[in-house]
């Protein structure tokens, strides 16, 4: 029933910044987290970072923690992850997922999200 669609990919230079924006429809109650994770060919999905819808309490990979921030705004019936200090290693397909299971905002297991978008291309330079 949710559907989601990320935005704000693209080109940057190591050490640069990007944000990226995923709006969502059909959201409910029961969706209780939401999620960050990217693919490179070859390489099983990587979850990023979460947030729980009703806390706002957040975790992150600890690849990321320091330069990555996963924020949300009802209103907009939008997530967002403002990617600072970008690594040639960040290159990705970035998704953004959503699920009704409280148990993914502490696990970070992809298994756990029944939602997920199509992605948006990060590509970092060296």
């Amino acid at each position: 029933q949710v559907q989601l669609v990320e935005s704000g990919g693209g080109s940057v230079q190591a050490g640069g910044s990007l944000r990226l924006s995923c709006e969502a429809t059909g959201y409910t109650d029961r969706t209780n987290c939401l999620g960050w994770f990217r693919q490179s060919p070859g390489k099983e999905r990587e979850s990023i970072a979460v947030i729980s819808i009703g806390s706002g309490t957040t975790y992150y990979a600890s690849s990321v923690k320091g330069r990555f921030t996963i924020s949300k705004d009802h209103a907009k019936a939008s997530l967002y992850l403002q990617m600072n200090g970008l690594k040639p290693e960040d290159t990705a397909t970035y998704i953004c997922a959503a699920t009704s299971d409280p148990r993914a905002a502490r696990t970070l297991r992809p298994g756990l999200f029944g939602y997920w978008g199509q992605g948006t291309q990060v590509t970092v330079s060296s």
